[in-house]
């Protein structure tokens, strides 16, 4: 029998993943391009564009819901933060209009992990478990927006905080620049290009945002399938050993693959079949919160804008407090497992529970209050 030759399985190693290095760091090229483009086209689009989209998020309430309910129809919170950091760029989003829609986007990303959790009821037990893990991330970003919102709109806490941080510590020169969201980047010959050849904006602006999602989506499916190639498992002895581990590769994977609907949708799996408990995969969750926010200051970094910067760091702002009151503090702690865990409970008697929690809190609520809040 003839031993394998390392050189071989060197060269095979590396002819598999050398297209995969290629393709994630063109979806990150793609992604940075999206970006700058959008912010281009937007800022294209002109003064009446401009006013429509701040009129639609003058109410904080308003603007609430519909971070919330975009993020829910295209379950995808760093599209819709890329997409609030691109327009508070062009000039179109007041920095303090766009933190109540941040705010809503972290609520609604929290809906495809809900809905996997759905895909264990034809399994009594597990689908509580699942249900409970699914919800988690759902009941603690609304736990943090019920603190923070209320602190916001009366005394504006996030952005004085995130105002001061930013200026304090990313003060970007705009002398350079005759309008926000212009100064030069590295795809700015293409950008100005394309603006210049296609009239209006308002087709630029929907190509990049469809760029946008693409390279999002390219990039979630390439680390998608690495993380599946690990058994259960190991994927459990290597990222749960401890609440602090659980937090650290919580946020660090996160960061990494700049999805928190990844890697929060991969822990329902793992507590429905008691690979994890809930209280290992909290930590991981509340991690993953923060590991996300990455892609709103990649966008703000792209676009050399202080007023961008200033939201990205709302952003972290508003998942760090949530992890200093939920993490530290048992009694705090507590309260969205038994949140999570008692729907849980109510789903297993009743199936139709948690069908009714998706519909109501992220379309049939947040619809009404806009609604109502337009009147």
């Amino acid at each position: 029998m003839v031993a394998d030759n390392p050189s071989e399985n060197n060269k095979t190693y590396t002819q598999r993943t050398l297209p995969l290095v290629l393709l994630i760091i063109g979806s990150i090229l793609l992604f940075l391009f999206s970006l700058d483009l959008m912010v281009s086209s937007l800022h294209n689009l002109g003064s009446d564009t401009a006013r429509s989209v701040i009129e639609a998020t003058e109410n904080p309430f308003a603007a609430l819901f519909v971070g919330l309910l975009v993020t829910a129809l295209i379950q995808s919170s760093s599209t819709t933060t890329a997409l609030t950091v691109a327009l508070v760029a062009s000039g179109a989003l007041s920095f303090q209009s766009a933190i109540p829609v941040i705010m809503g986007a972290n609520i609604g990303t929290t809906i495809t992990s809900t809905i996997v959790s759905l895909g264990f009821i034809n399994k009594k037990k597990e689908f509580k478990r699942a249900v409970s893990a699914g919800t988690y991330h759902c009941f603690f970003n609304l736990l943090t927006a019920a603190i923070l919102f209320p602190l916001e709109l009366n005394y504006g806490f996030l952005t004085s905080a995130s105002a001061w941080i930013g200026g304090t510590f990313f003060t970007f020169d705009t002398s350079l620049s005759t309008n926000p969201g212009t100064a030069w980047t590295p795809f700015s010959f293409i950008t100005d290009f394309l603006v210049a050849q296609v009239p209006g904006g308002v087709v630029l602006a929907v190509f990049s945002f469809i760029l946008l999602v693409v390279s999002i989506l390219i990039f979630r499916k390439l680390i998608s399938d690495l993380l599946k190639a690990q058994s259960p498992e190991t994927f459990s002895r290597f990222f749960f050993a401890g609440e602090f581990k659980s937090f650290f590769w919580g946020l660090i994977t996160t960061a990494a693959i700049r999805s928190s609907t990844i890697t929060t949708s991969l822990v329902v799996p793992l507590v429905a079949k008691k690979i994890i408990r809930m209280r290992m995969a909290a930590p991981f969750i509340m991690g993953a919160n923060i590991g996300t926010t990455v892609t709103a200051f990649i966008a703000a970094m792209v676009n050399s804008n202080n007023s961008a910067i200033n939201i990205a760091i709302a952003h972290f702002l508003f998942n760090f407090i949530g992890v200093l009151f939920f993490f530290p503090i048992p009694a705090l702690k507590e309260l969205p497992i038994r949140l999570a865990t008692g729907l849980g409970k109510l789903t297993l008697r009743y199936r139709i529970a948690g069908f009714l929690f998706i519909l109501f809190t992220f379309f049939i609520i947040p619809f009404s209050l806009i609604y109502l809040h337009q009147e």
